[in-house]
């Protein structure tokens, strides 16, 4: 009986579905990574904007078309904002609350009728789920939010916030770095709120994996900014922890933060930053920015491209508002049309391209650990293109001859040149490069 898992959206979503690509394995399922040939799919799907749950519908009805016969459950903050909606969709058989996720994999195992105990079933020494990006894993360390950004509906949805104990963190990882994985990032819906509910901290947390485990690469999903204490730099001495952090600033308007109530302001964001690049060399902070948002006048979308220019972003995701029902910012006045948000877009995207191809040329010339992934992309010359990520979170490729792959090892490389068009770095491995081993089964995430 073979599963299939797609995720839409968030990190977490990503994080969740390793943790039941373990489960199903140890009831003596198999994974597939093709949708035709699943006995049961389970979709995890997304809520963030209004595409994300649109584009959640089209992927349960694209999956039945593929294969109607298939057991389907959907999840996610989608399956939690609509659950009755979602049930109405042809081919879902389970709608699973967020709440709920913990008991999915015996909820599915019910509903497919499995034996408790199958002849086959055994201990599994590798998650089949990092076959498709196995050198790294997303490790989920608490769900839920306190806060209530006017915007956010993802809060709603996952929400008040639970945190998993350390010693249980720690022998995941340590359970992780065994299977062979060599990087994990520390997920969840309010990462920096972790411990909040169990006396802890993400400081406590880290300084926990670092101390008893071995895992060579340690990374943070999104992270708010007010979130981070005064000392949580000095952690970064620790060259396991990589130089990255994608902190959210959302706006370069202080009055715009107000009204999504946002609890950083500008200035405190500049002075985070600033102590961050000061204290570890070549940090690089990547960011999120809402164009269009409730009231946004011209002077303060020119605050924001002025303060975007001004801090320096190795990289942007930027979203294009749209309202949320159920969210304080939905009720808000003054909605911006859509020909001046995609205008508003258009120009920030520009700047964003430009700030990223000058963070990426202030590369060349170093050589750096590079953790390299698998590959699916050939040369016209018959060598195979691989990709990785320096320790501060830039793209990097290199072209490796037939018969070596550098897949899931940490390489000292070379960085030669910068790939404007396509936004990442060029290099050369200096290492030696190991034999390529034989392909491994595929679990895909959509988005």
């Amino acid at each position: 009986m073979q599963v299939h898992l797609s995720a839409l959206g968030c990190r977490l979503n990503e994080a969740e579905l390793q943790n039941w690509a373990n489960s199903f394995q140890r009831l003596g399922l198999s994974l597939t990574s093709e949708v035709d040939a699943a006995d049961l799919i389970v979709l995890n799907t997304c809520a963030v904007t209004a595409e994300a749950a649109r584009k959640s519908r089209q992927t349960v009805r694209r999956f039945h078309r593929a294969n109607p016969q298939a057991r389907k459950v959907v999840t996610g903050c989608y399956a939690s904002l609509e659950p009755e909606e979602v049930a109405q969709i042809m081919g879902v058989d389970l709608v699973v609350a967020n709440e709920d996720k913990d008991i999915l994999v015996e909820q599915a195992k019910q509903l497919l009728d499995i034996p408790a105990m199958p002849e086959f079933a055994t201990e599994p020494g590798e998650s089949a789920l990092f076959a498709r990006n196995r050198e790294r894993a997303f490790i989920k360390i608490q769900d839920g939010c306190r806060y209530r950004c006017t915007y956010c509906i993802v809060t709603v949805a996952r929400g008040e916030e639970r945190s998993r104990t350390i010693q249980d963190l720690v022998d995941e990882v340590n359970q992780l770095h065994a299977e062979g994985v060599q990087e994990i990032v520390l997920a969840g819906v309010h990462v920096g709120g972790y411990g909040s509910d169990i006396d802890s901290s993400l400081y406590e947390l880290v300084e926990a994996i670092l101390r008893e485990t071995d895992m060579p690469r340690i990374r943070f999903a999104s992270v708010e900014p007010w979130d981070l204490g005064e000392n949580f730099f000095e952690l970064f001495a620790n060259p396991r922890l990589m130089p990255h952090m994608h902190l959210p600033i959302q706006s370069g308007a202080d009055t715009v933060l107000r009204r999504m109530s946002r609890r950083c302001k500008t200035s405190t964001f500049s002075e985070l930053v600033n102590q961050a690049k000061t204290q570890v060399a070549g940090f690089n902070v990547t960011t999120d920015v809402i164009v269009g948002f409730p009231g946004e006048t011209d002077e303060e979308f020119e605050q924001t491209m002025q303060y975007i220019e001004e801090v320096g972003f190795g990289h942007i995701h930027i979203f294009t508002y749209s309202d949320r029902e159920g969210t304080k910012a939905a009720r808000l006045l003054g909605k911006i049309t859509k020909e001046v948000k995609k205008e508003r877009s258009h120009r920030l995207h520009e700047l964003a391209a430009r700030l990223k191809v000058e963070e990426l040329g202030r590369q060349v010339g170093q050589t750096v650990p590079v953790l390299w992934e698998s590959s699916n992309q050939y040369t016209e010359e018959g060598k195979q293109r691989y990709f990785g990520y320096t320790p501060n979170y830039h793209k990097i490729a290199v072209e490796i001859p037939p018969g070596l792959s550098p897949e899931r090892t940490i390489l000292n490389t070379k960085i030669e040149s910068v790939d404007s068009e396509n936004g990442y770095l060029n290099g050369v491995i200096l290492d030696e490069i190991p034999q390529q081993e034989s392909p491994a089964i595929e679990v895909k995430t959509i988005g």
